[in-house]
This record gives C-alpha cells, structure tokens and sequence, in this order.
C-alpha cells in the first residue's frame, strides 16, 4: 500500500472513530437526560446519518483495491444500516422513539468504534493483542444486536410504508415499491447476515489463532 493511501486510510478510519464515539456519547445522553430509551434518534440521528452515509466510501475503497475486503461485504453491511436510517428513520417520525432505535445505535456505535480504531491502529503499525481480541470477539454479541434491531424496525415500519406510498417519485419507473422493497429486505436479511458473520468467524479464526509459522510469517 502507497504511503498515500495509508495515510488516507488514517485518516478516514480516525475521523469515523471519533464520529462514532462522538453518537455513542449522543445516544447515552439521550438515556440519561430523558431516563427513557425514546430518545436516541432526537439526540444522535443526524450525525449517525452523516457518518453511515460517509461509510458508503468503504464500497469505493474495496473496488479500487485500497483494502482487501472488496465491494460486497461493505455492501451487504451498508444497505441494511442506510435502509434504516436514511430511508426509515428520517421520514417516519412515528417509529423514531421505538427503544429498537436506541439499542440498535448502542450495537452499531460500539462495533463501529471498535472497528475504526483497529483500523487506525493497523495504518500506523500498531499490533495490539488486547485491540485485535477486542475486535474479533466483540462482533459475536454486537452483531446480532444490531441486525435484530434493524430487522425489527423495518417490521414496525412496514404500515408507514404503505400509508406514505414512499419515494413513489422513483419507484413509480419501477415494478415495486418501497413497501415491497422493504418485504424483500426482510426476506434478504438473515442469509446476508451468515454470509458477512461466517466471513468474521473466518476472521476470527486467522487472527486469533494462527499457528506460530504463521506468526513468524506474517
């Protein structure tokens, strides 16, 4: 990898670390402050719509070759988390103070920063073994957290997208609507899901458990 890219790559995975410790901090304030979990969006949603929607480069990085992940498994991640937010949560105001939301950005947050912070760390040759336990065990119970949440917002939200005829703008050039778009996604999320958690126990499994050629190897 070219100084550059590296440097690029610092760069981003810093500043999405800190964006999403930043919502994290938004999101438990919005517990403390209302003592109810109905909140999270009121108090953190525009800035985790900022910095979800900023993740969409990590699609860029993988098709140009900057990582080595590819396109697909940013892909997979992304479409279910933009779905929620950017065109769930941001034009139905009546499921935004569902407790879902605020478990579900807790989940998305703590993986996030996680995540970004291995990242960051790699770019500048930092090899903690405590980081890299952290980041490929944390998933196993922050994972299903987060896809539950979204999956579950997207069931209470399926009345509103067939009340508000969504996007019907768009979607009226195709032989769909959102409403069905959404049924699609639900049918869609638990094989996408194993794909992209059988792809972290594989993860998993190199990183914490290579043997000591492989060490010396790498």
């Amino acid at each position: 990898m070219s100084e550059i890219s590296n440097l690029y790559l610092f760069s981003y995975n810093s500043l999405q670390a800190f964006g999403w410790a930043i919502s994290l901090f938004k999101v438990l304030c919005s517990l403390l402050a209302t003592k109810s979990f109905h909140a999270a969006y009121a108090f953190a949603g525009e800035q985790l719509r900022i910095f979800q929607g900023l993740a969409l480069l990590e699609i860029i990085h993988g098709a140009i070759g900057i990582v080595p992940n590819g396109p697909f498994l940013p892909f997979l991640q992304l479409i279910g988390r933009i779905h929620c937010l950017h065109a769930t949560l941001s034009f139905i105001d009546e499921v935004r103070d569902s407790p879902t939301v605020f478990v579900m950005f807790v989940a998305w947050c703590s993986t996030e920063i996680i995540r970004y912070v291995y990242y960051a760390a790699n770019c500048v040759g930092i090899d903690s073994p405590l980081l890299t336990y952290i980041r490929y065990s944390a998933f196993i119970v922050l994972y299903p957290i987060g896809v539950t949440g979204e999956f579950w917002l997207t069931c209470i939200a399926l009345p509103y997208y067939k009340k508000y005829i969504m996007y019907a703008d768009f979607f009226g050039y195709l032989p769909l609507s959102y409403y069905r778009f959404a049924l699609f996604l639900l049918v869609t999320y638990a094989p996408a899901w194993l794909v992209l958690f059988a792809h972290m126990l594989k993860q998993r499994r190199l990183k914490l458990f290579k043997k000591p050629h492989q060490k010396k190897e790498n």
